[in-house]
């Protein structure tokens, strides 16, 4: 669980900001935008397979630019 303790003279948009960024960076955003609509396992696989594709044509170019 993400908590942020407001420090003194501090505003509350300063303290929800780094709440936000804590939660972001935690992951809990990405994970709860992955959940908000059921996958299914074909559909899963597929966005897996795509991504693997993008990852190694990615690396090509990379090896490409050196």
């Amino acid at each position: 669980m993400t908590g942020v303790r407001v420090r003194e003279d501090e505003t509350f948009e300063k303290a929800l900001r780094r709440f936000n960024k804590s939660c972001e960076r935690s992951g809990i955003l990405a994970d709860i935008k992955k959940h908000q609509h059921f996958e299914k396992p074909s559909e899963r696989k597929k966005r897996k397979m795509a991504a693997a594709r993008r990852k190694v044509r990615r690396q090509q170019m990379m090896e490409e630019w050196e």
